[in-house]
């Protein structure tokens, strides 16, 4: 035990000595963030790949894997479980993994001499190595744990925009964002007299209006900040031409990536944006944990967001200077457990292949929205039919609020989410207070998307017996 201590702690004094190194440039070390890895250790291998997995059958293959889909509700109805955009399910290994955690290796990380310290500390990094290789980042350094998406847009609004935005800049985002990627923005603006600017959805195309957007980029515009894909439309933003319109006058990208890290294969290197934000419960993992990624060198220009323990360097009477990222970001004891969530979740769908995942999920997304489209007095939101979309829809039905949609086929075990999905603007947008939205992962089936419409027209029934 004693040599694995010392072998240990030699091990991270090791890489701490190295990123010091690599940060020289600035007036800043790290005695505990470990080194960049290179570039060619980062790509995502998985055991699994799109080519080797039968995926018409991978939801019926995955289920028992996730216990909570084991059970029955309301006297004895399957759970159909239809709302991974907001949450999804969890694995067991996932689960086992915080458990684990908690009942073996439970200590704070870095710094600890101590055999707890140690593993716990082994396996915090470790989830970072997994993510940073999961999105193909160039540097482990690049990956910053937030508490979730939320928090990572935050870090950004304040830790380069209040330093890189002024009075007349301008910030370029939409009005079908998730109000996480505007508020902040919003926020902004009103403490630094910039000015946001809307991109309108395109109705006839079910997304962002690209020749609005590109229309709305100039000399002052800051930043960019768009969704990768749409939480509730379901499409898929364009992002080459949004970075090269943004690079023509001089701008940032931020992309909200939480409804596709979790669904497709996202290379950020390729991507060409200068940060994504992504949540681990949308991903197969625990609440309480997401990340940043940003490019390092964007990263080391920014102050720190919060201040305290673990992002420091040294700190005197007379002042502090901070560490390199990502720890100066990380103020205070971190979400250790949940990182090791992630770290398992990076893991099971690593496994899986995203090209399996998103493939799979393409399929459910065709057959979901051609079903949805066979029930009368059903408007479904988004792209056009047999448009490509996410594995979700957001839809509102003639005669019934979405609400009292969600409500009553709840009573048959389906779950789905209704209301704005925290986008009021899109739905002003649409015309509509509320929508409906099924929202679909890897665990779900097309039998499962048959329940839905079974219930759907049952509830249809039961309203027009109630008019009548």
């Amino acid at each position: 035990l004693c040599k694995m201590m010392v072998a240990s702690s030699l091990r991270w004094c090791a890489l701490a000595a190295t990123a010091a190194a690599a940060a020289a440039a600035t007036t800043v070390r790290s005695p505990t963030a470990p080194a960049s890895l290179p570039r060619a250790s980062l790509r995502m291998t998985s055991t699994l790949s799109s080519s080797s997995v039968d995926t018409s059958h991978l939801g019926a293959a995955l289920r028992g894997d996730f216990p909570a889909l084991q059970q029955t509700v309301y006297e004895d109805c399957p759970l159909v479980y239809l709302d991974s955009a907001a949450t999804s399910q969890k694995p067991r290994e996932v689960i086992e993994a915080v458990s684990h955690y908690y009942e073996r290796d439970n200590a704070n990380v870095h710094r600890g001499a101590h055999a707890l310290s140690v593993r716990a500390t082994d396996a915090y990094e470790g989830a970072r190595d997994k993510v940073a290789q999961f999105v193909n980042a160039a540097s482990r350094r690049e990956i910053v744990f937030t508490r979730g998406a939320t928090e990572a847009i935050n870090l950004v609004a304040h830790s380069w925009g209040l330093d890189n935005v002024g009075p007349g800049d301008e910030i370029v985002v939409s009005e079908v964002e998730h109000h996480a990627n505007m508020v902040p923005w919003q926020l902004l603006a009103q403490r630094t007299g910039a000015v946001v600017k809307y991109a309108r959805m395109d109705t006839d195309a079910g997304c962002i209006d690209l020749a609005h957007l590109l229309s709305l980029l100039g000399d002052n515009t800051k930043l960019v900040a768009l969704p990768h894909v749409s939480n509730v439309l379901g499409c898929e933003l364009p992002v080459p031409a949004v970075v090269a319109a943004a690079r023509a006058v001089g701008a940032k990208v931020l992309l909200d990536a939480c409804q596709s890290v979790p669904h497709m294969p996202v290379d950020v290197q390729a991507l060409g944006v200068d940060w994504i934000v992504a949540s681990g419960h949308k991903m197969c993992g625990p609440t309480g944990i997401g990340f940043l990624w940003g490019r390092l060198d964007m990263l080391e220009s920014m102050a720190p967001y919060q201040s305290g323990g673990e992002m420091i360097d040294e700190v005197t009477l007379e002042g502090s200077t901070f560490a390199p990222p990502p720890g100066r970001f990380e103020a205070g004891t971190p979400a250790i457990a949940q990182a090791v969530g992630l770290g398992a979740a990076v893991d099971y769908l690593s496994r899986l292949g995203m090209d399996a995942v998103h493939a799979y999920e393409s399929e459910l997304a065709a057959y979901l929205e051609s079903q949805l489209r066979t029930v009368d007095g059903l408007t479904v939101h988004g792209p056009p039919a047999g448009a490509p979309r996410a594995a979700l829809a957001a839809f509102t039905c003639a005669g019934v609020h979405a609400n009292d949609l969600a409500t009553f086929i709840d009573q048959d075990g389906v779950a789905v989410r209704a209301g704005h999905h925290c986008a009021q603007p899109l739905h002003a947008a649409l015309g509509v207070t509320s929508t409906a939205r099924a929202s679909l992962y890897i665990y779900n089936t097309k039998e499962e998307v048959d329940r839905l419409i079974e219930t759907i027209r049952s509830t249809q029934q039961l309203f027009a017996g109630l008019e009548g």
